[in-house]
C-alpha cells in the first residue's frame, strides 16, 4: 500500500509539472471545415482567437500568434480575455501586430475588464459556486479597443454589422459577456441580412441563453471562447468543467446548435496566471475553413508547434 500511495504521489506530481512547465506553453494550431456558407458561396478563412490572458513578459505566446500571420486568413475573429494585467495591453498589440491589419472582428469577455485573482480551483466544481463573480482590479480595455479600432477591427458588443470578407457579403453580430451579465441581446435581435453568403453570432461565453436566439434568428455560425475547453481534461472522458451553463462535450470545438446552426468553441491561449496548467488540452488558435452548405466537412485536426524551453517565458 505504501509503494502504492507513493507511486500515485510521484505519478500526480509528474503531471501537474507536465501541464505546468510543458503544455500550457505547447502552442497549437486547430483547423477545421464547416459548412455554413449560403450557396454557390467561395471559401471564408476565419482565424479564430480567443483567451490570450496575456502577461507583459509573455514573449513565446506573442511571438507564436504574430506568426498566425502567414496563413492569409480573410477575417480574424477575436472572442475576448486578452489581458491578465494592467501593463499587458502594448503585448497583445505585439501579438496580434500583423494580423491587425487583416478585417477583424471582436467582443470583449471578464478578463478584458477585470484582472484575475486567485479563486480555489474547487469552486468550479460546485455549481452554486460558479455564480458568484470574484472581480480583480479594473484593466485598461478602453486602450485596448481604440487600438484595435484604430487598426479597422470592428467592435461587435451589442452591433450588427454587414462587411465584404474575400468578396463576399458577411453579417455579423455580437454582445458583450453573458459571464457578466453583461449581453444584451435585444439590442440586436432580428433575422439577420437573407443575402449574406454568412451570418455571423460572436459572444465571449457560450451560454445557451445567447446561443438560442442567435439560433432563432437564423444564424449560421456563432463562435466564442470562454471554456479553455475545459483546461484540465481527462484523457477518455474530455472536459470536466465548462465554467459556464454550456455542457462538456462542447468544450471546444465545432458542434451543431439547433438544426441550421454551428457553434465553435475555442479552447484559447492562456490560462489565468493564478491556474497556470493545461492537461490533455493545449493553447490553441483555430483556422476554420467555410465552406457552402452541403459540402462534406473534412474534419478538425491540430497542427502542434512546439517550443524549446529555453525560447518559452
Amino acid at each position: 500500500m505504501k509503494h502504492l500511495m507513493t507511486g500515485t504521489a510521484a505519478t500526480a506530481v509528474a503531471m501537474l509539472g507536465y501541464a505546468v512547465g510543458v503544455e500550457r506553453r505547447h502552442w497549437t494550431l486547430r483547423t477545421a471545415e464547416l459548412p455554413v456558407l449560403a450557396a454557390d458561396s467561395r471559401p471564408i478563412r476565419i482565424l479564430h482567437l480567443s483567451d490570450l490572458h496575456m502577461l507583459p513578459g509573455q514573449e513565446s505566446k506573442q511571438r507564436w500568434v504574430a506568426e498566425l500571420d502567414r496563413l492569409d486568413p480573410d477575417l480574424v475573429v477575436n472572442t475576448g480575455d486578452n489581458l491578465a494585467h494592467p501593463q499587458a495591453v502594448p503585448a497583445v498589440l505585439r501579438a496580434l501586430g500583423p494580423l491587425l491589419q487583416r478585417p477583424g472582428l471582436f467582443v470583449f469577455g471578464s478578463n478584458d475588464y477585470y484582472a484575475p485573482k486567485p479563486k480555489n480551483p474547487a469552486r468550479y466544481l460546485m455549481p452554486k459556486g460558479r455564480k458568484k463573480r470574484i472581480h480583480g482590479t479594473h484593466l485598461p480595455w478602453r486602450d485596448l479597443r481604440a487600438a484595435f479600432v484604430e487598426h479597422g477591427w470592428h467592435d461587435l458588443t451589442h452591433v450588427r454589422r454587414t462587411l465584404t470578407v474575400s468578396g463576399q457579403r458577411v453579417f455579423a453580430a455580437g454582445v458583450d459577456d453573458p459571464h457578466l451579465r453583461r449581453d444584451r441581446y435585444t439590442d440586436i435581435t432580428g433575422v439577420p441580412d437573407r443575402q449574406a453568403a454568412l451570418r455571423l453570432g460572436v459572444t465571449h461565453s457560450p451560454e445557451p441563453r445567447v446561443l438560442d436566439p442567435f439560433a432563432a434568428d437564423g444564424y449560421d455560425l456563432v463562435l466564442a471562447g470562454h471554456t479553455h475547453g475545459g483546461q484540465l481534461r481527462v484523457p477518455g472522458v474530455g472536459a470536466l468543467v465548462t465554467n459556464c451553463e454550456l455542457d462538456r462535450s462542447r468544450a471546444r470545438g465545432a458542434s451543431r446548435w439547433g438544426a441550421h446552426m454551428w457553434l465553435h468553441v475555442s479552447a484559447g491561449l492562456g490560462t489565468s496566471p493564478y491556474a497556470p496548467a493545461r492537461f490533455a488540452c493545449p493553447p490553441e488558435a483555430s483556422l476554420l475553413t467555410l465552406v457552402p452548405r452541403g459540402s462534406r466537412p473534412a474534419g478538425t485536426r491540430n497542427v502542434a508547434r512546439r517550443r524549446a524551453a529555453s525560447h518559452v517565458r
